[in-house]
């Protein structure tokens, strides 16, 4: 069997159920051997990473694909958030690199979807009204 050499998927969505919708998917599939999921909200959307621990055929990789093309776009980071995706991945404390780098990491680790809804809930609540975003 051969395997893919894809190990990191970065995708850019546009709003918090669709995030949701992909954490829950990944908790579904226990053959896709996530080890590590960065979400990320920015203003206009949600960066997620996923890293996963191991190699996936190209089946499953071609199906993660697909299914991450339906809720989002492939991303391609600028350098700020590169350099904070570096900085978690070499163990850096979310919250030293959100202060550094000034974003807003919701959830890193485990894929989470009690964080994703509390940030929605603090957010809208702080705001007084929900973005479209965080719907």
């Amino acid at each position: 069997m051969k395997l893919s050499t894809d190990r990191e998927y970065l995708y850019f969505l546009p709003n918090a159920s669709l995030t949701l919708r992909l954490i829950q998917h990944l908790h579904a599939k226990p053959e896709i051997p996530v080890f590590c999921v960065t979400i990320i909200h920015e203003i206009d959307g949600w960066l997620v990473r996923i890293k996963l621990n191991s190699q996936i055929t190209p089946l499953e990789s071609g199906n993660l694909r697909a299914f991450l093309n339906e809720l989002g776009i492939s991303y391609e980071p600028q350098k700020r958030l590169q350099m904070a995706l570096l900085s978690l991945e070499s163990g850096q404390c979310p919250v030293k690199t959100m202060r550094r780098y000034q974003i807003s990491i919701v959830s890193h680790g485990s894929p989470n979807k009690e964080e994703i809804e509390a940030f929605r809930e603090q957010f809208v609540k702080k705001l007084g009204y929900c973005p479209q975003t965080l719907v």
